[in-house]
């Protein structure tokens, strides 16, 4: 059986030049929900910034939402209530 991968779609709602966009991310930070906030690489400089999930979805590398060879990784997860 393959291994299920976590994905989060991210909007970086401080972000007036992304904000309405959603990006995927690979995301080894569990468990994650939606409203989570997350700290990822953003744009080809790859600038760390805050952004919030708006998706989570769980798949095998073949069912991912993004080519898992070019997707990026969350460095960060801060809940709502409790800071991770």
């Amino acid at each position: 059986m393959e291994k299920q991968l976590c994905f989060v779609c991210v909007e970086f709602v401080d972000d007036k030049n992304v904000v309405g966009y959603g990006y995927w991310y690979l995301c080894d930070f569990l468990p994650v929900a939606v409203n989570d906030f997350v700290i990822a690489p953003l744009g080809r400089h790859n600038n760390l910034q805050r952004g919030v999930v708006r998706r989570v979805f769980y798949a095998t590398e073949q069912n991912a939402p993004y080519p898992v060879s070019a997707i990026k990784r969350v460095k960060k997860l801060e809940r709502i209530n409790n800071m991770v």
